[in-house]
């Protein structure tokens, strides 16, 4: 029905980021060429980039420039509109449009965010650009403390507006709505409007994604971060002016509360401080220093000496109208990097929006192939259908207790985390990670009662190595052994480590306790490589330094079970520097009878070797070099012939392309274990979670 789409609100702080997120969400399953668009944003100054095109280009690595981003700052359009040249203003945001729309299939237009004087101009001007850009309209409300008729008659007013200036109204989305009267919105909404003809959905409101970082804070106070800017993404649940006595102020302290107090108040900063770091207090998010007074030396250099503090702001007001900005001035943004509200808008997206109808809205698009926004969301549903137990060794690492709380609202598998609980639980509170600990399995391996039983069981497995009952004690006290035997031994169907461990110390314990499948004679690897409009599976590309013939065809082999696990057809490809039997040497010769082996263990299988890069997934370059192949120009699966040549293309490709690496996935082994990279990210963790239950 449509190839774009306009998002209109009519008064500010609507939640239109969560809005745009699961649009864009949904309909990369369906393309990549996907663009965003604001025809108005309120500032022009590159050090003030506007907050939703920054969050949405960053987190969907969207194909597309800040400055094709946009039509008109707020301020050009209003020195324009003074100097009568209305028409102007359009003419430019028409122009940038249309440049951006030549390389899109669908374009979501934002409309402006009502943080101005006149809201019924900028509401009178957003109808005029949807209407001049012939886009169909998503009417969003805002139903915050508002009474059921207040909610509807706000957006009644804007949809008979949008009809009146014939613009296509494709449904209405009340948003940050009182969770109790869901249900009496909803039915209110399709009684008035047609189900049939219009989405209508009713998001209600969450206090986390309403409640800024601290970043925020800084930004809109313009406070100087004094300490602890290494933890500006606390979020701040409420204010709390400390201006009693230190012992009769932490009695009122609440979770993720920012504290208010004058700067030469030595005594409620350390009591704040102390109170963050004893487990008898609730965590807090920051401190802020009013009348711009900074503590004096002495409370300085303690805080100074601490291992770890929170964020501390200086403002110049005094306490109340400090306290009085934060509480009208201070509104909660998205970026890029906060995963944790993302994937939260994302979730109460899902739920509360009819997708099926949204996805009837733009019925027009077609599919392009998987993409990898497409793959990656099968692939969750998948391991959410089979909810399989993942132990993650390394449980005291913020980034793995992140994404284990992503993966655990998401309901996606059950885990074990290993680890002291007290010292998890410090750190969850010193990160503000949303983990419920009583959700999650958390064993201290010294602690588990299992010592004995492990030991005894790695002696059988070892002892023909030399092991002796003892050095197999030490051993299962380290997590990576740990968690391994947790999996051998079936109560964990899966692990993933390799955060803060080495390649090695994850993988070693498997090699020993695990091992190979019967038909399979040593362990490789693949990246899951998720480009523009497919998904490739590239091996080996983290394992095996220089495989011989037979090796390289049971990579081969492995590499084309692992897309086939995963709903990729098998083409697979042995490549080299030449295709065919045009060249020679002992490289290609190598490549040439690892294909033949392969072909004779699996018969069935399409696998094409050697052969070039080019050859391979370009149909033009293989009609004239291999024009009878079956895979050339469509392989899937691409098996490297060294280690040096598979890392290098894997890493080439993901930086030039943009493309997203599953990876390293470990193949071969009887249960899963899986290697992280040291660098890797909160996603990275996640996404190789989902796989390993899959694998599972």
């Amino acid at each position: 029905m449509t190839h774009s789409l306009y998002i209109s609100i009519n008064e500010s702080k609507s939640g239109k980021s969560l809005i745009a997120l699961g649009i864009i969400e949904l309909i990369l399953r369906k393309t990549t060429k996907v663009g965003f668009f604001r025809p108005i944003i309120g500032t022009h100054r590159p050090e003030e980039a506007d907050k939703d095109i920054k969050l949405i280009l960053r987190h969907f690595r969207l194909n597309q420039t800040y400055e094709e981003s946009y039509g008109v700052s707020f301020r050009e359009m209003g020195d324009l509109g003074r100097n009568g040249n209305v028409e102007g203003v359009l003419e430019k945001i028409i122009s940038r449009y249309k440049n951006l729309e030549q390389k899109c299939d669908f374009i979501l237009c934002e409309g402006s965010d009502y943080l101005g004087q006149s809201t019924a101009f900028e509401f009178n001007i957003n109808r005029t650009i949807a209407k001049t850009l012939n886009c169909p309209v998503l009417i969003i409300g805002n139903a915050y403390e508002k009474t059921v008729d207040e909610a509807i008659n706000s957006v009644d007013l804007s949809f008979h507006a949008y009809q009146e200036e014939e613009c296509q109204v494709v449904g209405i989305l009340l948003n940050k709505a009182n969770p109790r009267a869901l249900k009496e919105l909803q039915e209110n909404l399709e009684l008035k409007y047609n189900p049939q003809e219009y989405l209508l959905g009713v998001i209600p409101f969450s206090n986390r994604l309403n409640s800024p970082r601290v970043r925020d804070i800084v930004a809109q106070l313009k406070a100087e971060v004094i300490w602890g800017g290494d933890k500006l993404d606390n979020v701040v649940s409420g204010y709390i002016v400390a201006a009693m006595q230190v012992q009769h102020a932490i009695t009122h302290f609440v979770d993720d509360a920012l504290i208010i107090t004058p700067g030469d108040r030595g005594d409620i900063i350390v009591g704040a401080l102390q109170a963050h770091q004893s487990v008898n207090y609730p965590r807090l998010a920051g401190i802020v220093l009013s009348t711009g007074f900074r503590p004096e030396l002495p409370i300085m250099q303690l805080i100074e000496g601490l291992s770890d503090t929170l964020p501390i702001l200086l403002v110049q007001e005094n306490t109340y109208e400090t306290a009085t900005q934060l509480n009208t001035a201070v509104y909660p943004s998205i970026t890029a990097s906060d995963h944790e509200k993302i994937s939260l808008s994302l979730r109460q997206f899902n739920r509360h929006v009819n997708l099926a109808q949204l996805e009837k809205q733009i019925s027009t698009l077609r599919s392009q192939g998987i993409t990898p926004k497409m793959f990656i969301y099968n692939r969750v549903e998948q391991a959410k259908a089979l909810h399989k137990h993942i132990v993650l060794p390394e449980g005291n690492e913020p980034r793995i207790l992140k994404a284990a709380a992503l993966l655990l609202n998401q309901d996606i598998v059950d885990l074990t985390l290993l680890g002291q609980r007290e010292e998890i639980a410090q750190i969850v509170k010193q990160q503000g990670i949303r983990l419920d600990l009583d959700q999650v399995q958390i064993i201290n391996p010294i602690e588990s009662g299992k010592v004995a039983e492990y030991s005894q069981i790695l002696y059988d497995l070892r002892k023909h190595k030399g092991m002796t009952l003892e050095a197999a004690r030490d051993f299962v006290l380290d997590v990576s052994y740990f968690g391994t035997m947790m999996v051998y031994q079936g109560e964990a169907d899966g692990m993933v480590s390799g955060a803060v461990h080495t390649t090695q110390h994850t993988i070693r314990p498997a090699l020993q306790i695990i091992k190979t499948k019967p038909d399979c004679a040593i362990v490789s690897s693949v990246f899951l490589m998720c480009l523009a409009d497919r998904v490739l599976v590239y091996g080996d590309c983290a394992v095996n330094p220089n495989p011989n013939a037979e090796q390289l065809a049971e990579i081969a082999l492995s590499s084309a079970k692992t897309a086939e696990s995963f709903g990729i057809e098998p083409k697979v490809a042995l490549l080299s520097y030449s295709s065919g039997t045009s060249g020679r040497g002992e490289a290609v010769e190598k490549v040439r009878q690892a294909a033949e082996i392969a072909k004779q263990r699996r018969p069935d299988l399409k696998l094409e070797g050697p052969i070039q890069y080019d050859a391979a997934v370009d149909a033009e370059v293989a009609a004239q070099k291999l024009p009878s192949s079956e895979v050339a120009g469509q392989a899937t699966v691409l098996v490297f012939p060294d280690l040096n040549t598979g890392n290098n293309t894997y890493k080439a490709v993901q930086r030039e392309t943009g493309a997203i690496a599953i990876g390293p996935i470990l193949q071969g082994l009887k249960k899963p274990v899986n290697d992280l990279s040291r660098g890797c990210t909160v996603p990275d963790i996640v996404n190789t979670v989902v796989i390993t239950a899959i694998q599972s």
